[in-house]
């Protein structure tokens, strides 16, 4: 019979269904979280993959857009491949599960998250990572769990436990926490330059959320959990394990201490292969343990290095900034560049500036159809010394990407400002730890460059940590050798105001908000001192646009008249366009977007547009044309026709044609003459009265004014 577990959540219902479905997989459960509904499993290999130094855990995000009730667009009807929010999501359910599991664990896990229904006020996201804690926590997969995850907003200075999508509006963060009952396990933040204790606030109320989740789990467990399979563990030969100590161990504390990334990875390289080669003499067959007893020394000695020594391999200060250089405008033909160098981290981030027209159209879970800014994030093989083929983002360039992205989007101005779709794109040149916090240092000097007049630049910098048994060490700016062998990836964005972006991942099994709070007030240090680099290239945005960039103009219309614009079949718009040159795009709501590439092709789409939709307004004077002449009046064309459609006319009676008494039209005006006319009246057949007496006379009085 299946099993119904129920609990409170933010004020609404989650609900965990057990033998209900998927009933082979070794753990299921259908996740309900308001109207959303989530189906999560977890699978493992009955036996470990040979040859793999690593844990094979895959998480899979499967959307499903009926559950919002949409049809996929496009030519094939059906899902395809991972959009970038569900690859955002599995990683959002990877990072804070992976360090749970048992050190040595070979065996492939899945897990499988499958979107079935969507209540935009129960985020799917938080469901699924709930639900796959729930599975791994039930079944009978070695997992040091459960764990939960919430999102917490800030409204009006309250924080809120997973905001509502109108609460989501009002909010100045967006903060994701997941984490165990003792400690905290991952972070992901965006928000709008919040200052750090404020931060921490925020993830302690989260962390009170995280714990309720958990013991709702635990009750579960005890109830319908399966006995863990037991994991085989390896310990190497004492004897072997101590030659390769006193072999090599001396040799490996000299080789880590040169500051030349590519130089010492050859030495330990070398070192490796030379200790291997020596000791497979003795204990042939256990190349293999021999490798690996080499590298748990050289984790052991960075570690103790940094804990102990207060010593890092490149020989910094625990909080010390390595080199940083900044430049701008390096691509000629680009709207804007920029390129952040820090130690052996290079990243150069080129900006582009499109038409509304050009922004991403969206086809997945959200409410939001459209974005109007994009970063986009390239890791190549290059940037590390390495060769490999080269494919489509994969789920860490996406990931970097998008943080990188999150951290500048408070600072861009908004659409009706700024009305351009941005693109930027990371290249990553070079890379020595925190490449993604180069991207958003990059991405503020190009941005600057090309003139987008952000509210103020933004700086990134991750932090590392080394824990020991008593003491733990706080790191600054971390090289690739201190995040592989460190305990956490803390990357922390913003501005000199406050924090716009953040990410924690760690290796160990939750820290404390005591440890969070010094790594960000030591990273709001490091953020200073790079923001002061990067305003000796550049301190404002540039007042003018590349040359080569679009210059946009907007202008709105009444949405009556946009019927005019467009034409039949789109006829008018297509002649505007073919006649100046211009890209034209018109919204519902009237606003029009005019591209040009000069200043005088905008102008001329402007004319055109207005002709084409204003409309005549008693008591304004205009300079007319005469068109025909009357015995009774002459008929003047007051707006122009444009695109073949016709101007809007008025009769001017002769009796209104002078101050003075005219006997013949024909004595005052001729057909071709440009006069000034006043509208004095509109009938209900909207035919238009003028007056040329009483234009001159509003013309005197002007004059004497």
């Amino acid at each position: 019979m299946p099993e119904l577990y129920q609990m409170k959540l933010g004020g609404r219902p989650l609900i965990f269904e057990f033998d209900k479905v998927a009933k082979q997989a070794n753990g299921a459960v259908l996740a309900h979280y308001g109207e959303t509904v989530v189906l999560v499993t977890a699978t493992v290999s009955k036996e470990p993959r040979e040859g793999i130094d690593f844990f094979p855990l895959l998480v899979d995000y499967e959307e499903r857009l009926y559950a919002v009730g949409k049809i996929p667009g496009g030519f094939i009807k059906r899902e395809g491949r991972p959009t970038e929010k569900a690859i955002l999501a599995a990683r959002l359910i990877d990072r804070p599960i992976r360090p749970l599991f048992p050190y040595g664990f070979r065996n492939d896990v899945q897990i499988v998250a499958t979107i079935l229904s969507v209540d935009q006020d129960c985020s799917p996201n938080i469901t699924a990572m709930i639900g796959a804690s729930a599975a791994l926590s039930v079944s009978d997969i070695p997992f040091a769990g459960p764990i939960a995850g919430v999102i917490v907003g800030r409204v009006d200075g309250e924080y809120v436990l997973n905001p509502t999508v109108e609460q989501e509006k009002k909010s100045d963060m967006h903060l994701i926490v997941a984490g165990t009952e003792k400690a905290v396990l991952m972070v992901e933040a965006g928000a709008e330059e919040i200052d750090e204790e404020a931060m921490v606030k925020g993830i302690e109320f989260a962390h009170l959320g995280i714990q309720e989740i958990v013991r709702f789990q635990k009750e579960i467990v005890e109830k319908i959990g399966k006995e863990k399979i037991s994991v085989p563990t390896f310990e190497p030969d004492p004897q072997v394990e101590a030659d390769v100590r006193s072999y090599a161990r001396e040799k490996i504390a000299l080789a880590v201490k040169n500051p030349d990334k590519l130089a010492r990875q050859n030495d330990l390289e070398a070192l490796e292969k030379e200790t291997v080669e020596r000791l497979a003499e003795k204990y042939p067959e256990q190349e293999k343990v021999i490798a690996d007893i080499f590298s748990r020394d050289l984790k052991e000695i960075v570690r103790s290095m940094i804990l102990e020594d207060r010593e890092r391999p490149d020989g910094r200060s625990l909080e010390e900034i390595r080199a940083i250089s900044c430049e701008v405008g390096i691509l000629p033909r680009a709207h804007g560049s920029g390129l952040f160098t820090r130690g052996q981290t290079q990243v150069m981030t080129v900006a582009t500036l499109g038409t509304i027209r050009e922004e991403q159209i969206l086809d997945d879970l959200g409410l939001d159809e459209s974005k109007r800014y994009l970063h986009h994030y390239n890791f190549p093989p290059y940037c590390v010394g390495e060769t490999k083929p080269m494919r489509g983002p994969g789920r860490r360039e996406i990931g970097h990407g998008a943080l990188a992205e999150r951290a500048l989007l408070p600072v861009l101005p908004e659409e009706d400002k700024f009305p351009y779709t941005i693109r930027l794109v990371s290249e990553v040149l070079e890379s020595n730890g925190s490449s993604s916090m180069a991207s958003v240092c990059g991405s503020t000097l190009a941005l600057m460059d090309a003139g987008v007049p952000v509210a103020a630049p933004v700086a990134g910098i991750a932090m590392g940590l080394v824990m020991g048994e008593d003491k733990f060490a706080v790191l600054s700016d971390i090289q690739g050798m201190e995040d592989a062998l460190g305990d956490m990836d803390f990357k922390v964005a913003g501005t000199a105001e406050g924090i716009t972006a953040l990410q924690l991942d760690i290796k160990v099994q939750g820290l404390t908000t005591d440890v969070l709070r010094q790594a960000l007030a030591q990273a709001k240090e490091g953020r200073m001192f790079i923001l002061q680099k990067m305003s000796e290239a550049i301190d404002n945005p540039r007042s003018e646009l590349s040359p080569h960039a679009p210059r946009i103009i907007t202008m709105t219309i009444d949405t009556e008249k946009i019927r005019d614009v467009i034409g039949p079949q789109g006829k008018v718009i297509r002649k505007i366009i073919e006649e100046t040159g211009t890209q034209i795009d018109i919204e519902d709501d009237g606003r029009v977007f005019i591209s040009a590439t000069s200043a005088e092709a905008g102008k001329n789409a402007v004319n055109i547009i207005e002709s084409l939709t204003k409309d005549v307004e008693i008591g304004k004077v205009y300079l007319g044309k005469v068109v025909r002449l009357m015995d009774f009046g002459a008929f003047v064309e007051i707006i122009p026709g444009v695109m073949g459609s016709s101007g809007k006319e008025g009769l001017v009676h002769i009796s209104q044609l002078d101050e003075q008494r005219v006997n013949r039209v024909r004595d005052v005006v001729k057909e071709g003459d440009e006069i000034i006319v006043k509208v004095t009246d509109i009938d209900r057949q909207g035919r238009v009265n003028l007056s040329r007496k009483e234009a001159l006379r509003s013309l005197r009085k002007n004059k004497e004014k």
